[in-house]
């Protein structure tokens, strides 16, 4: 319609729009309702002056809006659509719609549901029946013709599968129902991507199915696919491709962790005629070791996610060799050189910093090593034994090489490998052997090297031997030409003992010049996490490989994480290179502690687009980036407008609305309107309130007892201490303020000071729980149990007295560590006067704090001992807030016991160490303040 995206359904009714100008001459010879006006009688008779009567008009405003009105009326009955999708169900009788459901069709999802759902509309309206296939599905689907509120079940039904279509297994599971019945017509709506599968469905319609085809494809996007990342030395790197390569693009990937936080986001751009761009995360170790997925942003289908697993962090390999030629003359003799050459790309080495493997070990398994590489080791101490077994129980990885110390010591008892070996080793080739160097033959497939190609260029000159057993088979992992095992593992625990039964250089075997030596060392590193996730899965293991994963978190066909599908099946834990099936849907087999990654790209992944020359004579369309709009409601909402303001235009006109009738009306609505609006909501004034005095200014809190003799004493003693504050240092406290802890925000303020009332009521558990997280978040608390007059002789202050029974049993409540009275060379002791006591109101009472550790040895060398941060809890009984209450001139308002102006000035002093603790932690402590410590204690 002159170039608008405008249609009509019913477009024959417009030809009533030839009507408006018969209904304007009508409307325009209608007069409105006569106005009545009193008059006197004499003066109508007076002036009355015969003359010809000519009806009046109606307002023009009022006619157009009566023919806007009947014209809007005929627009939205010939069914206006906004921009017609122009569907259409190609050829005639039985129709056969072709849904792609694979993860590509993913892009645009609704909209390719919403063009299947008009096609099966267009035939139901032709009586055609219909068949639906989806070709992500199971190739047992159902291919007889049915009507079409079945087939738009099924495509409400359908998703985006994660996995590619099985487009020739659909065209072979069709092929019967074809012959027998055929189709008039084809419906595809591809989802864009093209292939070999995508020829052979192509090749099944032009010469099995013979009839016309309307063929979707193209959303106006580009699509984008995730390969596996590359674990470099220094970086994780990321290839992006996409199926069109004509334009210059760019993006972002994103990172994220296992609970879905973002852990760093790298940028990508392809250049004109690329499909392959590169993007980098250069991130610490420890960063890179806490990703899990990988993410095209605003890519919402699974091809743009890969997941990952152990096998792609960065693993920190510990290694230990016995070889006397490891120095920096001769590196090609030493095997520390082929091992760190060889680990390097995919773990951070540590170098033992001892030759000596009793030393070296302990270093290597505190220092947070997963594999321990042992080159030549053959006799460890029983101790080192013990450890290095430990170690590999919990979940270490021991890889133990061979070479002339391990074959000597293999006559003693050795737990640390996988199988008995034979005292000595076995020579291949030479003058004095009858065999000669065997080749590398075979990799288990149940073990970690399955599927690796078997190197033609390894062979082995000398070898340790196994003691042949029951067990030998199942585990060896790699073998020789004579079935000689070259590799062997076992499990110990929840880890792994594997042997090497070579040299990690080349004196035996030319095996660490080759390939697949790098190759075989990351599957290890990788198959190290395995274990943990059998165990806790309660997987049954055989060999290596019979350890079974079950699926954890897989992903749906638009990349997002879902916990269950029925129809996936656990994995094998020693699997490698699976591709997504229905079975084994892409996502992490296993549970939180190891797992595998299943993922829908391999490293050499392709996205081949669509190509809709394939199918002979096809009508190729694009799908609509936005369904067709029906415009017929919103023209009949405009015309129940209009119709209601002729009413009104009506009622005006015929005095039926005047203005002191209206008002009333009016202020009845406003006031209905006001009354019924939504009030604005407010927080708690008294919350805000407390909030702006605790931020505003630093202030000294006090807890709220509920006893007003108490609390009174506890606001006095704070206030008095913030004036000397205020007077001594650089710190100027506002006025002191009372908390009520089950209630008010404990963490504006950084020290709490609580007199213990014995007749107040105990504090609820919701109550201590508030009191322990605002302790271990970083505040301080100081009880004051004010009883130090009142406790029996030899108490410890915890006992003997109403108020130290009632502290008690508040702190059974709380998470409190050990607790001891402040030592002498406590950073308390410190922490703005130098102080041996700390006296209140009261003397005799210690300062209990929590306890710090300390080496006993270097204690008495530090003037002072600086604790892990500051004291969460502090404990007296010297009543100092009575020793601080001053009235606003400056007059103490309570006597020390005994009266000592001393006493009372220590009591402040105590008072300001305690605050400046509190605010400034145990700066104190470090080495730029010793020499001035020193010079103070006059040491």
């Amino acid at each position: 319609m002159g170039g608008l995206p405008l249609a009509f359904a019913t477009p024959l009714v417009l030809s009533a729009l030839v009507l408006l100008p018969a209904i304007w001459w009508l409307l325009k010879l209608t007069p409105p309702r006569p106005r009545i006006e009193t008059f006197p009688p004499t003066r109508i008779l007076a002036e009355i002056v015969p003359k010809d009567e000519q009806p009046a008009r109606s307002p023009w405003w009022l006619t157009a809006l009566r023919l806007l009105l009947a014209a809007l009326i005929i627009l939205a009955l010939a069914g206006p659509v906004w921009r017609p999708a122009g569907e259409t169900a190609p050829g005639d009788g039985p129709l056969l719609v072709v849904l792609d459901n694979d993860w590509a069709a993913a892009r645009n999802w609704p909209a390719r549901v919403e063009t299947a759902k008009r096609i099966v509309a267009l035939a139901e309206r032709s009586g055609r029946p219909v068949t639906l296939v989806a070709t992500a599905e199971a190739p047992a689907q159902e291919y007889a013709p049915s009507d079409a509120a079945t087939a738009i079940a099924r495509i409400d039904a359908l998703q985006p599968r994660p996995y590619p279509a099985d487009r020739t297994a659909i065209a072979a599971a069709m092929a019967p129902a074809v012959a027998a019945r055929p189709f008039g017509g084809v419906a595809w709506l591809a989802s864009g991507l093209g292939g070999d599968d995508a020829e052979a469905f192509a090749r099944f319609l032009n010469e099995s199915v013979k009839a016309p085809v309307g063929l979707y494809d193209g959303d106006g996007t580009t699509l984008e696919g995730l390969l596996p990342p590359a674990a470099g030395s220094d970086a994780l790197t990321l290839s992006v491709v996409r199926s069109d390569g004509r334009l210059v693009d760019a993006g972002l990937i994103e990172a994220r962790d296992l609970k879905g936080r973002s852990v760093g986001v790298a940028p990508f751009a392809f250049k004109a005629g690329e499909t392959k761009a590169e993007a980098v995360f250069d991130l610490p170790t420890e960063l890179r070791n806490e990703i899990v997925r990988v993410e095209i942003a605003g890519s919402a289908n699974a091809g743009a996610v890969q997941l990952l697993d152990d096998r792609f962090k960065r693993r920190r390999i510990g290694i230990v060799s016995g070889g006397s030629n490891d120095s920096n003359a001769q590196p090609l003799l030493s095997p520390r050189y082929y091992l760190t050459r060889a680990v390097q790309p995919f773990a951070d080495v540590i170098n033992a910093g001892d030759a000596n493997a009793a030393t070296a070990i302990p270093q290597l398994i505190d220092g947070g090593a997963a594999v321990i590489v042992l080159a030549d080791i053959g006799t460890l101490t029983p101790e080192i034994e013990e450890r290095l077994s430990k170690w590999v129980e919990d979940g270490g990885t021991l890889l133990r090489f061979a070479g002339p110390r391990l074959a000597a010591a293999t006559a003693g008892e050795n737990t640390l490998v996988p199988v008995r070996l034979r005292e000595g080793g076995r020579t291949l080739g030479g003058s004095l052997s009858w065999s000669s160097p065997q080749p590398l033959a075979s990799f288990a497939p149940g073990g970690p090297f399955a599927g690796m190609a078997v190197p033609g260029d390894v062979t082995v000159s000398r070898q340790v031997l196994a003691e042949p057993d029951a067990n030998l088979q199942a585990r060896t992992w790699a073998a020789l030409a004579d079935g000689t095992p070259l590799v062997t593992g076992a499990r110990l625990g929840k880890g792994w003992l594997v042997l090497f039964h070579v040299t990690a250089d080349t004196s035996w075997s030319n095996l660490p010049l080759s390939g697949s030596f790098v190759d075989m060392l990351r599957r290890i590193a990788a198959f190290s996490a395995v274990p943990a996730t059998a165990a806790k899965a309660g997987a049954v293991e055989g060999t290596a490989g019979g350890v079974m994963l079950p699926p954890w978190r897989l992903l749906d066909g638009f990349g997002r994480t879902v916990t269950a599908d029925p129809l996936a099946r656990p994995l094998p834990a020693a699997a490698e290179g699976v591709a997504p099936t229905r079975e084994h849907p892409p996502g992490l087999y296993g549970n939180d502690d190891a797992f595998r990654a299943v993922n829908l790209l391999g490293a050499d992944a392709t996205l081949p687009p669509f190509d809709a020359k394939l199918v002979n004579g096809a009508s190729v369309a694009a799908y609509p980036t936005t369904a067709p709009t029906d415009l017929s409601p919103w023209l009949l909402v405009v015309a129940l407008a209009c119709l209601v303001a002729d009413a009104l235009a009506v009622l005006w006109l015929n005095g039926g609305l005047r203005l002191r009738r209206a008002a009333p009306v009016a202020v009845l609505a406003l006031a209905l309107i006001a009354a019924l609006a939504p009030r604005p909501a407010h927080a708690d004034a008294a919350s805000d309130q407390f909030a702006m005095d605790a931020v505003n200014a630093t202030r000294l809190a006090y807890v709220v007892t509920g006893n007003a003799s108490i609390d009174e004493v506890s606001r006095e003693g704070l206030a008095g201490l913030s004036r000397e504050l205020a007077n001594r240092t650089a710190l100027e406290p506002s006025d002191p303020i009372g908390v009520d802890v089950a209630k008010d925000d404990l963490s504006f303020f950084p020290l709490l000071y609580w007199p213990i009332d014995a007749s107040s009521p105990m504090p609820s558990s919701e109550t201590l729980a508030r009191i322990d997280a605002y302790m271990k978040q970083g505040g301080t608390i100081l009880f004051d149990t004010r009883d130090e007059l009142d406790r029996p002789p030899g108490s410890d202050g915890f006992a003997g007295t109403p108020e130290a029974e009632r502290l008690r049993a508040m702190l059974t409540g709380l998470d409190i560590p050990p607790l001891e009275p402040v030592p002498s060379n406590h950073v308390l002791t410190k922490a703005f006067y130098l102080l041996a006591d700390y006296p209140g109101r009261y003397s005799g009472s210690p300062l209990w704090v929590e306890t710090s550790a300390v080496d006993d040895e270097a204690a008495g060398d530090r003037p002072v001992r600086p604790g892990d941060g500051v004291s969460s809890i502090l404990i007296t009984a010297n009543d100092l807030a009575g020793a601080w209450a001053t009235d606003p001139d400056g007059r103490f308002l309570y006597p020390t016991v005994p009266p000592d102006p001393r006493q009372r000035e220590m009591a402040y002093r105590t008072g300001i160490n305690i605050v400046m603790y509190t605010l400034t932690g145990n700066y104190k402590a470090d080495q730029v303040h010793v020499p001035a410590l020193l010079e103070r204690l006059g040491q």
